[in-house]
């Protein structure tokens, strides 16, 4: 196979089971129109059908112009190779925790649920199968992602490429096979959350110390509570049950507000940057710990929304005089956390790289924001909608655009070195492979003879 199918193959692999969002998690756990059967067993494992169809139509669809796409059999090789790594982990005792798995599994069962506002029914029908199926099957393929990922690290432990590895390995590559990559843009942002008039979030706190009492004198059940009042749409239809989440996952006063309680107690109102909570511990582990909560959202006003935009118009003046960069107004200034230690800028999650194809930024307004925009620019403030924490406004700053290219070690240094680390992973990976399959129990389905999985290389 080419170079670049192998890489690219590996990791949408391994990206399926180690870095999947939570719809990609649900989409994994239920198995949608493909007619299933067993293709191949590595000890008490099984790879299906309905995963190579899945991992194939997958890796077409994330697939760079210009580069062939895997064929199936490569998509099959390897799924068996993750299989084989689940097996021999159980042999050599490479192991997750139940806490591991349990922590994982209720953070994206989670999320799954805000996508459908906590409404379980409607969950059912678009799967087909209740909550508690769904977050079972979730919790069987975070396991698997998690040995694999550790398997992977074990056997990749150390592994780091040179400049002249990355040089060499970019010259393998025949003219014609080099990835085409799409335009990219660098863009930043800095927010301000409207301060709230005083007196709603007054109200606010009374409302939730009412629901504490309540509670505590058996007028109200807190469970019933949340589904009628918390504003979170991710728990409050479990009652504002959260799951287990490790320290420092968590809002720092969540935490440790929850972290003060006994077991069943109920604290006092707490504001943190989603809103104001009134939170109960439930159960405490050594490494994790699991609440329920009933939030309830300050909502700004006309008023405060005028102020914010203010307050970003004078920040904007202060940029394009040069009193102040950019990316330092936005750490020392902006709201959202998880562009602010950027410098503002946003990143793709898959190379932390600054540098975005259009498409990676998911948000419509901001791709059409952009495309109004020009380079070097910075917009008056725009106001916007945060789906947890309501209206906020925030400037935009168009740095750079880079046009749709070849690709060339000069503009894509980072991209190349990434790409000749995994290239030197995957070769390692193959010959573990080789010696790994004389430990276990291999049995390929008669369709899938052709691929020659099992053959050295």
């Amino acid at each position: 196979m080419k170079i670049l199918n192998r890489i690219t193959l590996t990791l949408l692999a391994f990206s399926m089971l180690s870095n999947l969002s939570a719809q990609e998690v649900a989409n994994t756990a239920t198995t949608g129109q493909v007619l299933d059967k067993i293709v191949a067993k590595v000890d008490n494992y099984i790879l299906l059908e309905s995963d190579i169809q899945k991992t194939y139509l997958e890796a077409l669809a994330q697939g760079q112009q210009g580069v062939t796409p895997p064929t199936r059999c490569e998509v099959f090789e390897t799924l068996m190779v993750n299989k084989l790594m689940v097996a021999k982990a159980e042999i050599d005792s490479v192991m997750v925790t139940d806490a591991e798995v349990m922590l994982q599994t209720d953070q994206r069962f989670n999320m799954v649920m805000q996508q459908f506002g906590g409404n379980e029914e409607t969950l059912a029908e678009v799967y087909g199968k209740t909550a508690d199926q769904l977050k079972s099957e979730i919790e069987e393929v975070i396991k698997e992602q998690l040995i694999v990922q550790r398997m992977r690290g074990k056997i990749t432990e150390g592994i780091s490429v040179s400049p002249a590895e990355v040089r060499e390995f970019f010259k393998s590559i025949p003219t014609d096979s080099l990835p085409f990559f799409s335009a990219e843009v660098t863009v930043g942002q800095i927010v301000k959350k409207p301060d709230v008039n005083p007196q709603i979030k007054e109200d606010i706190f009374a409302k939730l110390r009412q629901f504490k009492q309540d509670i505590l004198d058996g007028k109200a059940d807190f469970a019933d509570l949340a589904r009628a009042y918390s504003e979170d749409p991710g728990s409050a239809a479990q009652g504002g049950d959260l799951g287990f989440f490790r320290s420092g996952e968590l809002a720092p006063e969540f935490e440790a507000t929850a972290m003060s309680l006994k077991l069943g107690e109920i604290s006092d109102p707490v504001e943190t940057d989603f809103g104001i909570h009134v939170i109960q511990l439930l159960e405490k582990r050594t490494d994790s710990y699991n609440t329920r909560h009933i939030l309830m959202i300050p909502k700004a006003s006309e008023e405060d929304l005028l102020k914010a935009e203010k307050y970003l118009d004078s920040l904007k003046t202060q940029i394009q005089e040069g009193k102040i960069e950019f990316a330092k107004a936005a750490k020392e200034y902006s709201d959202d956390r998880n562009t602010s230690d950027n410098g503002g800028y946003f990143v793709d999650p898959a190379n932390n790289s600054k540098r975005l194809t259009l498409r990676t930024l998911e948000d419509p307004v901001l791709y059409f924001t952009l495309d109004s925009m020009e380079v070097g620019t910075v917009t008056q403030p725009i106001r916007f909608e945060d789906p947890r924490e309501g209206t906020k406004v925030r400037i935009l700053f168009y740095e750079s655009k880079y046009p749709a290219h070849r690709a060339n070690l000069e503009d894509d240094y980072e991209k190349m070195k990434a790409a000749t680390l995994r290239k030197k992973e995957d070769d390692l990976l193959s010959k573990w492979f080789v010696t790994a399959k004389e430990d276990v129990f291999i049995d390929i389905d008669p369709t899938y003879d052709r691929c020659k999985a099992l053959e050295e290389r």
